[in-house]
């Protein structure tokens, strides 16, 4: 444990942030998850669902939670996979 007073307030900061940031990034998950399932139904609802999950890494990357390059990553793949999934005509 830290003795230096602005040493034990980091502590507390970097704590607080740890437990933000790991929400941010379970939700991430959450929300391609279910664009990945929302997919195949098609409709208004599933690129509702896309679109927040895209939303959702995009703020990630802003805010520093996720590099700015895993975002662009991660919707590449989402995307790639959902372009997978649909017929080609």
């Amino acid at each position: 444990m830290a003795n230096i007073k602005s040493q034990i307030k980091r502590n507390k900061q970097n704590e607080v942030l740890r437990l933000k940031n790991k929400a941010i990034r379970s939700e991430i998950k959450t929300r391609v998850k279910n664009a990945v399932a929302a997919a195949p139904q098609g409709g208004e609802t599933a690129e509702a669902t896309v679109r927040t999950a895209i939303k959702r890494l995009d703020k990630a990357a802003a805010k520093g939670v996720i590099h700015k390059n895993q975002a662009a990553r991660r919707k590449s793949r989402l995307m790639k996979h959902l372009a997978s999934l649909t017929p080609q005509g």
